[in-house]
């Protein structure tokens, strides 16, 4: 039973589309750090709140305790010495008594009935015993009551100093049957949580077997098999990928470029009679059409991106699908439109950019009524490639590439940052010179001047 539902499950997840499976795993790492996060929060503000409680109740009540101890020394002396001095320590004391009052708990749902009677004893036996104290103080010393009511501000101090500790040990007894009843919480929680990480620890290993399995075993294949293929070696075996996603689509799309390009390699070779220089133009296109090297680095790139940025690797396999479809869809095609070609740019660009960052940028001014100009397909491609091969780009350098219209021709130019471990042979432009020669009748025309690479070709009707 639970086989047949696991390959049930299994089967549901094959028929998922890379962005759903990508979503799928999104949100379930994020609801499995959600939920951890705010157990451990709960957890931790559940104690902190109970024992800032405890803790609280506990300063507030010696506070007024020892305010109230304070007070008591400073009334002696100063009822004894009546200086200046003595009756603003006094006066002070009696300020933090008042203070010290004020801040005691005085709920009665929060602190109980008797902590909560305590209290109000205190509270109305203060208000007494300042009246009786401040009268005291306005007495002369040789008035015949003088000792009497002296003593009776001696006594009800004592009686205040009495109730307050017994407050601070009523306070600290609430205190710890509080702390007895929740202590089986601090337990409970905790084991929860232990559970709660297990569980989601194995979730997460579900999910990376899953994503091991329909994302990068393939893409690791597929990257191996395009290393061997940048190496001239279309022998080695198929990438296999399961179920319908977009990743399953580019492997197949892969498979099926890569039998059609061993075809294309073998038919040419019989094809020693054809003249050398369209030979040449037409083998350099194919390499040129499955560019192994760009392929091995751009799944390279998608490996990483799968890893550390979920969503924008759905973006990248996206646009990375929409330049191979590109590239077969204009196999068959001596020219293109000039719009295609710059739509066709822009995913291609967007791959680079993923991979070196975004550090390198394209300026396009090109009217709307010139798009349906033509040209030969992957023109803006090898152009492209070009300015990445041979330049240094980096965030320090970024490279700024600039497309427009002069008369009949397409202009693209870019500012000369050399790389020096790069050597050109310009077989790339070589090739490009011959295509548009062949196919719109015209030169190109390459130029270097003031530090800018300028290439211009030409363009033509219908």
């Amino acid at each position: 039973m639970k086989g047949r539902q696991g390959r049930k499950l299994h089967g549901i997840w094959l028929s998922c589309s890379l962005e759903r499976k990508v979503r799928w795993i999104t949100i379930s790492t994020a609801a499995v750090v959600i939920l951890s996060i705010t157990a451990v929060m709960l957890v931790a503000g559940y104690g902190m709140k109970g024992f800032g409680d405890l803790l609280m109740g506990n300063s507030r009540s010696l506070a007024f305790w020892s305010a109230m101890d304070a007070e008591s020394s400073s009334f002696r002396y100063y009822a004894g010495d009546r200086t200046p001095e003595n009756r603003e320590k006094y006066e002070m004391s009696c300020a933090r008594t008042r203070t010290a009052l004020k801040s005691l708990p005085f709920d009665y749902e929060e602190i109980g009935a008797e902590r909560y009677g305590a209290t109000w004893s205190i509270l109305n036996m203060y208000e007494n015993y300042a009246k009786t104290r401040d009268a005291f103080l306005e007495l002369e010393e040789d008035a015949p009551d003088y000792l009497d009511r002296l003593y009776t501000v001696y006594r009800v101090q004592g009686y205040l100093e009495t109730h307050a500790g017994r407050l601070e040990q009523m306070t600290v007894e609430s205190g710890n049957e509080r702390y007895e009843m929740q202590r089986p919480l601090f337990i409970i929680v905790p084991v929860v949580s232990i559970l709660w990480g297990a569980a989601a620890l194995l979730m997460v290993r579900w999910l990376n077997r899953s994503v091991q399995r329909s994302i990068v075993r393939p893409m690791v294949e597929l990257a191996e098999d395009s290393r061997r293929i940048g190496e001239n070696d279309f022998t080695g075996p198929d990438t296999h990928a399961e179920g319908e996603d977009e990743i399953a689509s580019l492997v197949r799309a892969f498979c099926t470029m890569k039998a059609s390009t061993r075809g294309y390699i073998e038919a040419l070779t019989e094809k020693h009679k054809m003249e050398k220089q369209l030979d040449e133009v037409r083998l350099q296109m194919l390499k040129n059409q499955i560019n192994p090297h760009f392929l091995f680095n751009s799944l390279n790139t998608l490996i990483a991106e799968i890893e550390y940025d979920p969503a924008n690797a759905v973006h990248f396999t996206k646009n990375l699908s929409n330049v191979y479809r590109y590239v077969l869809q204009c196999q068959e095609k001596p020219l293109i439109t000039l719009g295609e070609e710059l739509e066709f740019m822009k995913a291609y660009l967007f791959l680079h950019k993923v991979r070196l960052g975004d550090c390198i940028h394209c300026d396009t001014d090109i009217p709307q009524d010139e798009l349906d100009r033509l040209l030969p397909p992957l023109t803006l491609q090898l152009l492209i490639e070009n300015v990445i091969k041979h330049n240094s780009i980096m965030p320090g350098k970024p490279m700024s590439i600039r497309i427009g219209l002069e008369g009949d021709y397409l202009v693209v130019s870019n500012p000369i940052h050399p790389r020096k471990s790069t050597t050109s042979e310009g077989v790339g432009l070589r090739n490009l010179a011959n295509r548009c020669k062949l196919l719109t009748g015209k030169e190109i025309g390459i130029s270097e001047k003031y530090g800018v690479f300028t290439v211009k070709i030409p363009l033509s009707y219908e």
